[in-house]
């Protein structure tokens, strides 16, 4: 049954529905990045209240900018906008289920000003964000903007036509500004450290190239509440397409797969209200930092940690990874003595238990994650998620030997080849670079870290580069799955 408004009340009974009455939701909220995290989540709680009778008026008006982008719009337009997220359970089981939510869909680059007509307009009163933490511009070593980008460059030059994100949103901001009406809420759903307060420091910074006082009405008038954000959500493979078509008779162009696991947790800080998010489920709190340092510390952290590893070892699945009791030692071992002895106090947060959940949720052999996408734009990542835990260890006097061997294990990984030598599509957006330093790690062991602009003065350090310098030794010498054997036997004679 192909997916569409009209097909909806012939679909298989097990394959739950909207119960609401899609034509009386309206969008109040625009959102870009429409990809598969903001489909399993955010638009996902919106359809739980909407199947509760609430926030019709919270729709999502999706927006794409970027190339690639063209073809999730043009498969959700066919589709109404409505698609089917499925659940995969550890044992086996699936759940099935039609999202409503999603009401409107443009694509920036066919019609700019009708983009910015939408966000300006008052229906709009929350523009939230999936944008990729490189979308948002900043430069990991100073946190300032990089605007060396060509399309932001060109967002910037005076009664440009915005092409970026932040074009987008600094035009609406301006009209809005202007015109003397209220701005709307900016949400980043990112996995970034202190997301919100990121996304205002780099709009200002951008709005402050075009217009000093656009950027100081930004940063007094416009709410940007961080937020913490967890669901595994790997790429939508094409078994996935015909699991769904085989197993509950829906033909939907493009569905989303993820994990059980759901959680938000956010700062109750918005310009024009916003849905009752409570109601399903969200946590919503005065501060969000706590959370989001675990979550980034150990959960993100703990992807990169094991993903570098266990393709060089030969994996290629999550799950398979944390199906080796050798590698969740690792994981455990770096949650607990190097990434939990970084985080603040968490009152009422079982650590201990949510380190395991972390590692049974990644060994969820139905979710098939795949290293690949965990190894992917690693330059945006490893900076934001595992330095900070070396930088404060070091501070700290605490242990940094597994992160070093983290870091080792990426520069190993964008040499481009693996240890059957086998070639690794490498897939950075500073990958030649990066590629090139690996490149000279045989005459120099330090050249991979030495990029400023990654690393800062991390190179500079005697006690990380002497870890990083042994790390990177033994997985030329000994290969990843050795070398970690022989980290297992030093850890237990610690003991």
């Amino acid at each position: 049954m192909p997916l569409r408004e009209e097909t909806l009340g012939r679909l298989d009974h097990r394959v739950a529905r909207p119960a609401y009455d899609r034509s009386t939701v309206t969008a109040g909220i625009v959102h870009f990045g429409v990809g598969g995290f903001h489909r399993a989540h955010e638009a996902m709680y919106l359809d739980t209240l909407m199947n509760g009778g609430q926030a019709l008026d919270w729709g999502v008006c999706g927006v794409g900018v970027l190339p690639q982008d063209r073809r999730i719009i043009d498969t959700l337009t066919a589709q109404d906008g409505l698609y089917t997220l499925v659940l995969k359970h550890p044992d086996g089981h699936r759940e099935a289920r039609v999202i409503g939510s999603i009401v409107e869909m443009m694509f920036g680059p066919d019609d700019p000003a009708a983009v910015v007509a939408r966000l300006a307009d008052d229906r709009t009163r929350i523009v939230s964000l999936t944008i990729t933490e490189g979308g948002y511009l900043v430069n990991q070593v100073t946190g300032e903007l990089d605007d060396s980008d060509p399309a932001t460059q060109a967002d910037l030059a005076p009664a440009a036509t915005p092409r970026t994100v932040f074009g987008f949103l600094a035009a609406a901001l301006d009209l809005r500004r202007r015109e003397g009406r209220p701005p709307f809420t900016v949400l980043s759903c990112d996995n970034l450290p202190d997301n919100g307060d990121v996304a205002r420091r780099m709009l200002c910074a951008f709005a402050r190239r075009r217009d000093a006082a656009l950027a100081d009405w930004i940063q007094a008038e416009v709410a940007f509440p961080n937020c913490m954000v967890d669901r595994i959500t790997p790429a939508t493979a094409d078994e996935d397409v015909e699991a769904l078509r085989d197993d509950f008779g829906v033909a939907d162009g493009w569905p989303v797969v993820c994990e059980p696991f759901t959680q938000w947790v956010l700062e109750d800080r918005f310009t024009q209200g916003r849905p009752p998010l409570h109601d399903a489920g969200v946590q919503l709190v005065d501060d969000v930092v706590p959370y989001e340092l675990m979550k980034l510390r150990l959960l993100n952290a703990s992807h990169q940690a094991l993903c570098y590893l266990g393709y060089l070892s030969g994996y290629r699945y999550a799950h398979e990874v944390c199906q080796d009791p050798l590698f969740v030692r690792f994981l455990l071992a770096y949650m607990e003595r190097e990434g939990s002895p970084t985080l603040p106090a968490l009152p009422g947060v079982d650590l201990d238990a949510y380190r395991h959940q972390l590692v049974e949720r990644f060994a969820n052999p139905e979710v098939r994650d795949t290293l690949a996408r965990l190894c992917a734009e690693s330059s945006d990542r490893i900076p934001k998620w595992l330095l900070p835990v070396v930088r404060e260890n070091l501070r700290a006097g605490g242990e940094i030997e597994r992160s070093a061997l983290v870091v080792a294990s990426w520069a190993r990984y964008a040499e481009g080849v693996d240890e059957s030598g086998e070639p690794i599509l490498v897939v950075d957006r500073h990958r030649d670079r990066l590629m090139a330093a690996a490149a000279r790690q045989g005459e120099d062991p330090l050249a991979f870290v030495r990029d400023p602009d990654l690393f800062g003065d991390l190179a500079q350090d005697s006690r990380f580069a002497a870890a990083y310098s042994e790390a990177l030794r033994q997985l030329h010498e000994l290969g990843a799955r050795a070398t970690l054997q022989a980290r297992a036997s030093r850890d237990a004679g610690g003991r």
